[in-house]
């Protein structure tokens, strides 16, 4: 197995990487390098969680395989570098879906174990570990629920070493396509009490991030149900071949934009018929969509906060509206209980994801954003954040200690930190 060196970004194209990279085919490749370095996927964490500078990571995007499929009990056995739209692809005509699935598609199954990745259907499905049945570790260790070691690396960021392969628990139904639902509404207590009230199985809403005043976290809601019918294809392959001006994404241009797509729905709502793709990975169908914040880059913040926290959403809200920084990518969800892992990001409540291109004034904003998250009881999103300090974990994540101890138990070298690890200091036991 030969390393390379390279250097390489997370999506958001803020921070970078430069170390050794090894690309193992098969299992007996992984495991000779699996005490090298982390893993890392396809990098579509948008911060410093899938970056490794001045050490060895091990890109698992060829370890790809499907290993098996028992169709009576719906269990998958997949390598860890299969891209979990990959896994929709194929399975959904056959009617299954995995559990679970983020809003890229190019999330691998190892990614989104490591992040115990949320989806649509979180308040009633839980978390995308919840639905692993067995995790392989490139040492040979099997790791199945209730064992602390499997609580260690479901959301674990990948500390206790390289995932080999996973079994996944997929559902079975009919799921040629999406029945979507899209309901306006005119304000931020409208908003929360369509989520709350919603019965759908999948939810996600829209946040006009711009409006103020009485429109204040004015937004679209969608509600989705899997079905079977005819519709054409997702389409795909659309690219966008530079980088956008500064302008593109300005302040004015943002806000006209906002508006329009707001009013794109009519106020008595509409029931629309959709590709599974165009519902589960909206911004897949743009190759390179990150290119549209410009070669400086953009964050993410996203956070979750309790169900009683309304007034942290609509305080973060305003501090977004009236700052001028927002783009038009902002989501508003109801997060349920649901989590598998001692670092796991899902808690009962609302979560909030605003985009940001890079520029004077995003990081302070962002630094109050987390402040405000932290007072109200809150946790921010280790697969987005590239903002945060090693003083605002404290409080965030109750079982981090524990977890420490046992990631650093399990590899006392530290071979396995990356970039965030070490900014945030998620492995000190002093916390």
């Amino acid at each position: 197995m030969s390393w390379k060196t390279g250097t390489y970004s997370g999506w958001g194209r803020i921070k970078s990487a430069t170390g050794e990279l090894a690309r193992p085919e098969r299992a007996s490749a992984l495991a000779h390098v699996a005490a090298e370095g982390p893993a890392i996927g396809n990098r579509r964490s948008y911060g410093d969680a899938c970056l490794v500078s001045d050490h060895r990571a091990i890109d698992m995007s060829r370890m790809d395989k499907i290993l098996s499929f028992d169709e009576a009990s719906a269990i998958l056995h997949v390598e860890a570098g299969v891209p979990i739209g990959e896994l929709a692809r194929i399975f959904a005509p056959r009617g299954f879906l995995p559990a679970v699935m983020p809003g890229t598609g190019f999330a691998t199954v190892g990614g989104c174990i490591a992040m115990d990745v949320h989806g649509k259907n979180h308040h009633g499905a839980g978390s995308f570990g919840q639905h692993v049945t067995e995790i392989t570790l490139a040492s040979g260790k099997v790791l199945t629920p209730g064992m602390e070691l499997f609580r260690a690396t479901v959301g674990g960021l990948g500390q206790t070493g390289p995932i080999q392969s996973a079994k996944l628990q997929m559902l079975r139904g009919k799921v040629d396509v999406m029945m979507v639902t899209e309901r306006r509404a005119d304000d931020l207590d409208s908003f929360l009490t369509l989520l709350d009230d919603s019965t759908a199985t999948y939810t996600v809403g829209w946040i006009d991030a711009t409006a103020t005043g009485a429109a204040l976290g004015r937004g679209i809601l969608e509600e989705g149900e899997t079905g079977a019918g005819l519709v054409p294809p997702a389409k795909r392959g659309r690219r966008v071949p530079l980088n956008a001006p500064g302008w593109a994404l300005s302040a004015p241009i943002v806000r006209a934009f906002n508006q329009l797509y707001f009013r794109r729905v009519p106020a008595k709502g509409r029931t629309l018929v959709k590709p599974i793709d165009d519902f589960f990975f909206p911004l897949d169908r743009i190759h390179d969509w990150n290119k549209l914040y410009g070669k400086k880059g953009f964050h993410q913040f996203q956070c979750v906060v309790p169900v009683g926290e309304r007034g942290c959403i609509r305080a973060m809200l305003n501090a977004i509206a009236t700052s001028g920084l927002a783009s038009p990518l902002a989501v508003l969800k109801r997060m349920g209980e649901g989590r598998a892992g001692c670092m796991s990001f899902p808690m009962e409540g609302y979560t909030l994801a605003v985009d940001f291109r890079n520029r004077p004034g995003t990081r302070g904003l962002i630094t109050e954003l987390i402040a405000e998250c932290r007072a109200a009881g809150g946790r921010i999103y280790f697969a987005k954040d590239s903002v945060a300090r090693a003083a605002d974990m404290s409080g965030m994540y109750p079982e981090q200690a524990d977890w420490a101890a046992l990631v650093n138990a399990t590899d006392p070298d530290h071979r396995y930190e990356t970039d965030l690890t070490k900014r945030l200091d998620l492995r000190s036991t002093s916390k």
